[in-house]
């Protein structure tokens, strides 16, 4: 069986080569990079199943290096920063970052976040069930991975795909918080309401007419969030 890959990003010698014996002795196979655009570099040559990426990085930070990969790669990418202001994070995230681990970290904290990345990777059971979703504007092809609004392709980030997988597949259900946080990101962040509304605003602006009144994904106040049915 293939070993997970990762890519780990960071112009600290001394912390690529702690990181790489830990990460080798939690059975991971790993990659390094100094830099952001040997990073870059790395991505296409070598399609790393997962990046850990450092922000604070000289000539191109991990911002930048995030951006310029995601026009290329939606591979997962878990944040280092010493930088751990939820300024700093919620860009990360909306830059496309699937976590945000502040510097100091421990070792073994960033392994379990990594463990629960690679859990979400791959399609679950429930994401396969349906191929089709249509509602008014919008269609799903899950076969495909395919998101259409008014007939135009819609480009999402992975987290961005599986939330609206979830939402879409048990459409017309109530889901709660806690359900769609623990699905998509990990029981690790039931409690993390603020990042999933602050996904859940972004995957709007890109399917809802309005996102400012939004219609196909309905907010439950305090509860959760419910996906119109889908139309017959």
């Amino acid at each position: 069986m293939k070993q997970f890959r990762i890519l780990v990003v960071d112009d600290e010698p001394r912390i690529l080569n702690f990181l790489t014996a830990k990460l080798r002795a939690s059975s991971y196979e790993v990659i390094t990079a100094g830099n952001g655009a040997d990073a870059l570099e790395q991505a296409q040559a070598q399609e790393p199943d997962l990046i850990v990426l450092d922000v604070v990085m000289p000539k191109m930070d991990g911002f930048e290096t995030l951006r310029q990969l995601r026009t290329f790669s939606s591979v997962p990418v878990i944040f280092l920063s010493a930088k751990g202001t939820d300024i700093d994070r919620i860009r990360g995230l909306g830059l496309g970052a699937d976590d945000y681990l502040p510097k100091p970290f421990s070792p073994d904290e960033l392994v379990a976040r990594i463990d629960a990345v690679k859990r979400r990777v791959g399609p679950s059971e429930s994401r396969k069930a349906h191929q089709q979703y249509t509602s008014g504007a919008l269609n799903i092809d899950f076969a495909k991975r395919m998101v259409t609004v008014g007939g135009k392709d819609v480009r999402l980030t992975r987290i961005e795909w599986l939330l609206l997988s979830e939402l879409a597949q048990n459409a017309g259900r109530l889901m709660l918080y806690e359900e769609l946080l623990t699905r998509v990101w990990g029981p690790e962040y039931r409690d993390d309401v603020q990042l999933l509304r602050t996904w859940v605003s972004r995957l709007r602006y890109k399917i809802e007419e309005n996102a400012s009144h939004p219609t196909l994904i309905r907010t439950m106040p305090k509860t959760g969030y419910i996906m119109d049915e889908a139309s017959p």
